[in-house]
Order: structure tokens, then C-alpha cells, then sequence
């Protein structure tokens, strides 16, 4: 028998982040819904878990609400929450703050991975859009030189007509790009070596190698997370077999790329790029990237940012509201798929 509104328990639950995460996160909307299905410990937020205060919140807290700069939940803290038993996340990787000894015990995770995939994905197929009409590039030489060019005149390999798109990684957000590319006239290829290919032909799309990826794809969209195992997974010789005029799309993390190889190749003028992360995050002022003019570099704006952050909350409002029922968690981080995660 389901459980009715008026027999939910409110978890008690407290809030830890960094103070201007929950300032950007926790608007009257999203802090009036979080106390609709938990008694919510009063502001300000815990930053720091080993203070007198953070410790008097802890020792009666079942759920916490993280973000962006949760300490650490380590054997001190689990000591400090004697009754925590679950931690709802208003961002994508629980790396930094949950640890081995939350696991130990038993506590229940959610993360809002799924719903920081939307936004990455829709930046990554309006990308894909304006990469195609080479929109942006048009648009420049437009600026410059001020009249039309002939559109009669323009080149068979500008348009997105049957052209080929590559996903790497089948990861959240990578299934997201592949679902929002259905509407269009798009091959879609993928690599993910964890894919089958009864599940791959579910998702409408051609498993590939790695290196028939980058050598049929008219763009590479990189989607698999920073791992050892994917550190410069993107190298040199992929990059060399990219279609003349291949577009390199990565929004998952800098590193994932061989960066010195992706900039001299794109100096030469061979592929061109758009990336919404490089390595270090933010370039050095004299880095060659800045002068790639087939390079479009963007501060870090695909995930989730301004009203998005609404929709992270609304995830952990509706995942504390399950667990409260006694329902469990739509969207559980399991302890087994960590070394996959980001």
C-alpha cells in the first residue's frame, strides 16, 4: 500500500556547501520546497564539519543536502551524525565529499547527475547544429566583411544533412545527446566498450572501435568521464584521423584530451574545435588555444548554470520526498559503478 501524505515522516536534514553554492542553489522557491518534505536545519549552511555548531546540527541529522564544496563526509563526521543514513546531492560527482567510511556504514546516496546532463546535452547538440551551418565562422567573416556571400555558392560540405556524428562514451549525458539527436538527419555512432550491441542498436545508434570513430565521424562528441584509464584517451593519432574540417566537441573534462596535440593540429587549420573545457581549466593568457580562430573555447557553461540550478534542487526535493516515503531514491549512486563515474 503506497504511502499517504499524511503518514511521511519529515527527516530531519541539514544543508552542506559552499556558502556561495547555496547562495546561487537555495533561492525562497527552492529553500520553501526542501521544508515541505524535511525539517530542515536553519541557515547558514555547513561548510565545515568539524566547528562546535556543524557538530550540535550533525548529531541529529538523518539526511544531508550537498553541493558544490561539501567537506568531506569521512569516519569523523559519520561520528559527529550518529543517525545519518542518507545524502542527497544537487550536483553530478559525489567524488569529493563521499567516502569509503559513508559507504561502510550503509548510507544511502543520490546524485543530480541526470539532471545536469540536460543542459550539457542540449549545448552539445546546438553545437553540433551550428557546427554543421559553420555558423559561428560565417558569422565572423559577416561581421568583417559586411555583404552576403552567394548562397547558391556555398560548399556541399556545410549543412547537416546526413552527416555523421560520433559519442563517445555512453555515459548519462551522452545518452541524452543521442536521444535529443533522434529529430535529425544524423548518423550516430558510438563508443563505449561497456555497450553491447543489442543495447546500442536500443539507442538507435552503430557501435564502433575507437579509431573508426574518429576516422568516420564529421564530429567527435566526448562524453566519458576523467578516469585513470581515460586520461589522454584522446590522442595524437585520433586526432591526426579526423576528417579534413572534423569537428572535436568535448564538454566532459580537459584532460581527457591530448591538449598539445589537439592545438597544433588545429593551428595547421585541419579540424576545428569547440570546447567548453581545457586543461587547466582556465588556459594561461599566452596559450596557443586563444589564437585558434577554427577554436571555440567556452568558460565551462554547458552544465547546469542561473535558472538550471532550480532543476538540481527539484531533483533533491523530489529524492529526499521519495526517501522520506520509504520509496528509496530514483537516481542512487551505487558504491559497484564508482570507478566508471566522473
Amino acid at each position: 500500500m503506497p504511502t499517504t501524505p499524511a503518514a511521511r515522516r519529515r527527516p530531519r536534514a541539514a544543508v552542506a556547501m559552499k556558502p556561495d553554492a547555496a547562495a546561487a542553489l537555495l533561492d525562497n522557491h527552492s529553500l520553501a520546497a526542501l521544508s515541505e518534505v524535511c525539517d530542515l536545519a536553519p541557515l547558514p549552511v555547513l561548510d565545515d564539519f568539524t566547528t562546535d555548531r556543524a557538530r550540535a546540527v550533525l548529531a541529529d541529522t538523518e539526511l544531508l543536502v550537498t553541493g558544490w564544496g561539501c567537506p568531506p563526509v569521512d569516519e569523523a563526521a559519520l561520528a559527529a551524525a550518529p543517525l545519518l543514513r542518507a545524502v542527497a546531492h544537487t550536483a553530478g560527482s559525489v567524488r569529493g565529499h563521499i567516502t569509503e567510511a559513508c559507504w561502510e556504514r550503509g548510507i544511502e546516496v543520490s546524485s543530480a547527475a541526470a539532471a545536469n546532463a540536460l543542459p550539457v546535452a542540449e549545448y552539445t547538440v546546438a553545437m553540433i547544429l551550428l557546427s554543421g551551418k559553420r555558423a559561428l565562422e560565417r558569422a565572423r567573416d559577416y561581421r568583417v566583411e559586411r555583404h552576403r556571400d552567394d548562397w547558391l555558392a556555398t560548399s556541399p560540405e556545410v549543412g547537416n544533412y546526413g552527416r555523421t556524428v560520433g559519442i563517445l562514451s555512453a555515459s548519462l549525458i551522452g545518452r541524452r545527446v543521442v536521444e535529443l539527436l533522434r529529430p535529425y538527419d544524423f548518423r550516430v555512432l558510438l563508443h563505449d566498450p561497456y555497450v553491447s550491441d543489442e543495447e546500442a542498436a536500443a539507442l538507435g545508434v552503430r557501435p564502433v572501435g575507437l579509431a573508426e570513430l574518429f576516422a568516420h565521424s564529421d564530429v567527435v562528441s566526448v562524453h566519458t568521464p576523467l578516469l585513470p584509464a581515460t586520461h589522454g584517451l584522446v590522442s595524437r593519432e585520433l586526432l591526426e584521423s579526423m576528417r579534413p574540417d572534423g569537428v572535436l566537441l568535448n564538454t566532459s573534462r580537459g584532460a581527457v584530451v591530448d591538449q598539445e596535440a589537439l592545438t597544433e593540429i588545429l593551428l595547421r587549420n585541419r579540424i576545428r574545435a569547440v570546447l567548453d573545457v581545457t586543461d587547466p581549466d582556465t588556459l594561461p593568457a599566452a596559450h596557443p588555444l586563444w589564437g585558434c580562430e577554427n577554436a571555440l573555447i567556452t568558460p565551462h557553461l554547458a552544465g547546469s548554470q542561473g535558472n538550471e540550478w532550480r532543476r538540481l534542487v527539484d531533483l533533491a526535493v523530489s529524492e529526499t520526498e521519495r526517501w522520506a516515503a520509504g520509496d528509496g531514491f530514483a537516481h542512487p549512486v551505487r558504491r559497484e559503478r564508482l570507478a566508471f563515474l566522473a
